[in-house]
């Protein structure tokens, strides 16, 4: 995890504006604050995890980002984060959508469905994988649009979203995604971070 807010934490400007949707209790909010200076708000369902964001003095407010994203104007901010939560929503072309009105960049993460291992264990034990990344079973997991990086790119590239920068992650090495070696980093990359704008 501190790999991915080092990486995220390099792709933003200091002095910047930035949303983190999906805060969760704030782990990301506090790194940034440490290695960067940015005024950071966060944007949080769960009641319990805004209470500690809040006790820890972090700028956070209750909402769905589903429904709560559109109450923000237009590019009110310099970056929106969007942390390993596309997968949980219900509509996550939405979710884009409202990210890239609200921020001018966005950044977006998420475990790479495509990974060597994930696809490995669907052919070899004929379930759902269990990794570092996507943690959960079947039944109980959050996640309910699972993709791959891939798939990832093609909406972006379908839907006229451009794509600054994509980082692949995997362990503690990171290395770019291109055009070029998409298919081989789609493979390798235990999760995906895209840096994108409208």
């Amino acid at each position: 995890m501190k790999e991915e807010f080092k990486v995220i934490s390099e792709l933003i400007d200091e002095k910047s504006r930035v949303l983190d949707v999906g805060c969760g209790d704030g782990i990301l909010m506090e790194y940034l604050l440490k290695n960067k200076v940015v005024d950071i708000r966060g944007l949080e369902i769960s009641k319990e995890k805004v209470k500690k964001c809040l006790s820890n003095g972090l700028a956070v407010v209750e909402g769905d980002a589903e429904n709560d994203l559109k109450q923000f104007p237009d590019l009110s901010f310099d970056y929106v984060i969007l942390s390993q939560t596309l997968q949980a929503f219900m509509s996550p072309e939405n979710v884009i959508k409202n990210l890239l009105r609200v921020g001018k960049k966005v950044i977006v993460t998420i475990p790479n469905f495509g990974h060597w291992k994930v696809r490995v264990d669907l052919l070899f034990k004929g379930e759902m994988p269990i990794t570092k990344n996507l943690p959960y079973e079947w039944y109980n997991t959050p996640n309910l649009h699972m993709c791959t990086i891939q798939d990832f790119y093609n909406f972006c590239n379908n839907k006229g979203i451009n794509i600054f920068q994509t980082i692949s992650l995997n362990g503690q090495k990171t290395s770019k995604i291109t055009s070029s070696n998409l298919k081989f980093k789609n493979l390798i990359s235990e999760l995906g971070i895209f840096l994108l704008e409208k």
